[in-house]
């Protein structure tokens, strides 16, 4: 293990070789997860108004196995090997010949490419695992939110929690900041929800947002709320202008706002120190 560690060229190919395998199972998790919580709300509503619950097979991140949308044909071990089985396929099912969506090769990239970042940026060491696993639920999100408008509970709240017990020992920040940024991150954004309700009597906003700044509070503190809500403004701002002069954003499309929030979280995470002195030299 010793050696390995001295070794900088395996140590960065092993820990993109489990970026990719993480990054075939984030594919999982960002098909499944928003459709268990369909079924869940569908099975809720059934018992709500006093019917049966529709009769289902199991389905969950582990079951069913793995299976192309288009012809349903179950995939072989050989057909999920990341990157590597798209490119020998040329992006086609094996069994019914239609292309296969970019983003899974590209999901599996992302998630190595990040990894390989975080290794960068904070070596071998704790911090560097905690900041791969905060990258991973980051990515996730954000695809989730950009498909369907939902950051779901099961990703920011665990990402919540996990970011006070890493602070007990002040991983990041103390646990004093971590708490006091997590308690701002929701009430801020919580606030402002309802200014803007209350203004224009419509909604900006979704509770997840919430939920995911206060996530970032927990991991970073309070201090790093500022920087992430004007990352996250300026970001948010470029993307929905860009996408407006391509004609790809328009009245009846919502650009949501979490990924955005995501990519705030990981500047800072990556150079949050270094900007945030940057910017008060700026300032005075």
């Amino acid at each position: 293990m010793a050696q390995l560690l001295d070794n900088t060229f395996l140590l960065y190919l092993l820990v993109m070789l489990v970026g990719l395998l993480v990054g075939s199972f984030l594919n999982v998790v960002i098909h499944r997860l928003p459709l268990m919580m369909q079924r869940e709300w569908q099975r809720e509503c059934a018992e709500f108004s006093g019917q049966a619950a529709p009769a289902e097979s199991p389905f969950n991140l582990c079951v069913p196995r793995s299976r192309c949308p288009h012809c349903q044909h179950a995939l072989a071990a050989g057909d999920n090997i990341p990157v590597l089985s798209w490119l020998w396929l040329r992006g086609r099912c094996r069994y019914c010949q239609t292309p296969i969506a970019k983003r899974y090769p590209l999901v599996e990239l992302a998630s190595a490419t990040l990894a390989a970042l975080a290794l960068w940026r904070f070596g071998a060491g704790a911090q560097m695992l905690a900041a791969v696993l905060f990258c991973w639920f980051l990515l996730s999100m954000t695809l989730i939110d950009l498909d369907h408008l939902l950051l779901p509970d099961n990703l920011t709240l665990p990402l919540l929690w996990l970011g006070l017990l890493l602070n007990l020992n002040t991983l990041f920040v103390p646990l004093s900041s971590a708490v006091l940024g997590a308690a701002l991150g929701y009430g801020i954004l919580w606030s402002l929800y309802w200014l803007f309700k209350l203004a224009t009597g419509k909604e900006g906003m979704g509770y997840g947002d919430f939920k995911l700044l206060a996530a970032i509070g927990a991991w970073f503190g309070w201090q790093s709320l500022l920087p992430v809500l004007l990352l996250a403004s300026f970001t948010g701002a470029a993307l929905g202008l860009g996408l407006m002069a391509l004609r790809r954003l328009g009245e009846d499309r919502v650009l949501p706002f979490g990924p955005a929030l995501a990519l705030g979280g990981w500047i800072y995470l990556m150079w949050g120190k270094q900007l945030t002195t940057i910017y008060w030299g700026v300032a005075q």
